[in-house]
């Protein structure tokens, strides 16, 4: 991330009006991020903003505040408030990360984490109709766009679907692979989405606080009756949207 409010100036004064000092502050902060600091810059500090609207740091942090719940301004501990990214985003259906990254006109890149046989958890067991103990292939990646991460994808896999799993590039689209190596075409998931406080060991890769908000998805992928993939997956809320269309 870049520092780049080296010009900035105040565009505007607070009044007396009755709304709140640290809303009018919110809607100032929001018009900079917006229209003259570029994503990824860095937002004036605290003790600045303080000394240029002569306001308190609670005021300050509740309107900074505010705008990080927004996924406007991202929080970096010992470095400052940052503009956030523009997010990636996802129309809800079913597509791969790859696919979904590429489409936007943007790099995916994968770091590979884990990628092992071994005995799958109770729930991807479940979900993947194995005996409990039975064993899967595990795979464990970060996934980025045009090098920022993204989200964390914990994925298992049925080892009796996709055991050449282990032999092929794994920093590429599994689901491409699933049909080209496998014959296995993707083409359905059964997904459940909620916001969820970001685990510590997720925090770190994804470059966010621990405990801030994510998405997280839970999603059993199928070719045909088969089910072929459980994963679990985290994402940056200021990196990636949802978008959807809904008809009567």
């Amino acid at each position: 991330m870049s520092a780049s409010h080296e010009d900035w100036s105040p565009s505007s004064a607070l009044n007396d009006s009755p709304v709140p000092k640290h809303e009018q502050l919110r809607a100032i902060l929001l018009r900079l991020a917006k229209d003259e600091l570029a994503p990824g810059a860095l937002l004036p500090s605290e003790r600045t903003l303080m000394d240029v609207y002569g306001v308190s740091r609670i005021t300050v942090r509740a309107a900074i505040g505010r705008l990080v719940t927004d996924g406007q301004l991202v929080r970096v501990p010992g470095k400052g408030t940052f503009v956030a990214d523009s997010a990636v985003q996802s129309t809800l259906h079913l597509a791969s990360f790859t696919q979904e990254i590429e489409a936007q006109g943007l790099t995916p890149s994968t770091v590979v984490l884990t990628a092992e046989r071994t005995t799958a958890p109770p729930d991807s067991a479940s979900a993947l109709g194995l005996a409990r103990g039975a064993e899967a292939i595990h795979v464990r990646r970060l996934r980025l766009a045009d090098g920022r991460p993204v989200s964390v994808d914990d994925a298992w896999y049925n080892a009796k679907h996709a055991g050449g799993l282990l032999g092929i590039d794994l920093t590429g689209s599994i689901y491409r692979a699933l049909a080209a190596e496998f014959g296995h075409q993707i083409d359905r998931a059964r997904q459940t989405v909620r916001a969820e406080a970001a685990p510590s060991d997720v925090a770190v890769l994804l470059g966010t606080e621990a405990g801030g908000p994510v998405l997280f998805f839970d999603r059993t992928s199928f070719s045909g009756d088969l089910a072929i993939e459980h994963a679990r997956s985290w994402y940056r809320s200021d990196r990636y949207a949802l978008s959807m269309e809904v008809r009567l």
